[in-house]
């Protein structure tokens, strides 16, 4: 049984999860096909833009529990199977390691695991009456799938503390306000690859080392020469010539 599927049309991936009868909730089988997904996409010059989504009810329940007690198990590992990540962390961190934007549509719910791969993209469009929830805490576990990773930057300290040591469900309102979200709309999929779509229109290379440089921590010097250094290596291309004539001749550019 097929858990997630993935078109490409016109630079943008859409990939959807595909488990709707169980809400998404993640399995070792979903952990394996999202994975496979994400270095599938990895390896496709023609994407541009990546928009992630669940099928049904909601995006992601998360860990699914029943299926997770028998053998699940297994997957939680020091080994480190996919750079810095382990197979379970990949489902989450692979997206923002990807070199393309990842942009999440979440509707229904987003609890545990689920929200945590959510977090993995750059952006994060929510329905209003999506439900979230860090719920780790709640089956007496912690977040492992590099929530505390990705969470940090976009949501206050206080406040990451405070849902993951409550467990608390919150409606997406209130996660755009706490940094969970980016923002809300009716038609979360739709907004997600319109923009996508928006994306794709960019200059692959620049959008790309745009990707790169927000993913940059540290000391300002390493920012300010990885800028530089990107820049260098933009001015000038046949990619950043055709943006210039297109925009100064008013027509949409051919990359």
């Amino acid at each position: 049984m097929t858990r997630v599927t993935m078109t490409v049309e016109d630079g943008v991936a859409d990939v959807r999860l595909s488990r709707a009868d169980k809400l998404n909730a993640l399995d070792a089988a979903m952990f394996a096909e999202i994975a496979a997904t994400i270095d599938r996409i990895a390896a496709l010059a023609e994407v541009r833009a990546v928009v992630v989504s669940g099928e049904g009810r909601g995006f992601c329940a998360g860990l699914d529990m029943a299926a997770m007690a028998g053998g699940g198990s297994g997957l939680l590992t020091t080994e480190r199977t996919h750079g810095p990540a382990n197979l379970v962390q990949h489902v989450a961190w692979g997206w923002r390691a990807l070199p393309q934007p990842v942009i999440a549509a979440l509707h229904g719910v987003a609890l545990g695991g689920g929200l945590q791969m959510a977090a993995g993209a750059d952006i994060r469009i929510a329905h209003p009456e999506t439900r979230l929830s860090v719920r780790e805490l709640y089956w007496g576990i912690v977040p492992d799938m590099a929530g505390y990773a990705l969470w940090r930057g976009t949501v206050r300290d206080d406040h990451l503390r405070e849902a993951i040591y409550t467990a608390r469900e919150f409606a997406a309102p209130e996660a755009e306000r706490l940094g969970f979200v980016t923002r809300l709309a009716d038609e979360p999929l739709a907004e997600a690859l319109a923009l996508a779509r928006t994306i794709a229109g960019r200059s692959p290379a620049a959008i790309r080392a745009a990707k790169r440089l927000a993913a940059i921590e540290g000391d300002v010097a390493v920012v300010l020469a990885a800028e530089t250094a990107e820049q260098q290596r933009l001015l000038g291309t046949a990619e950043q010539i055709e943006q210039v004539r297109a925009n100064m001749e008013k027509r949409v550019p051919q990359f």
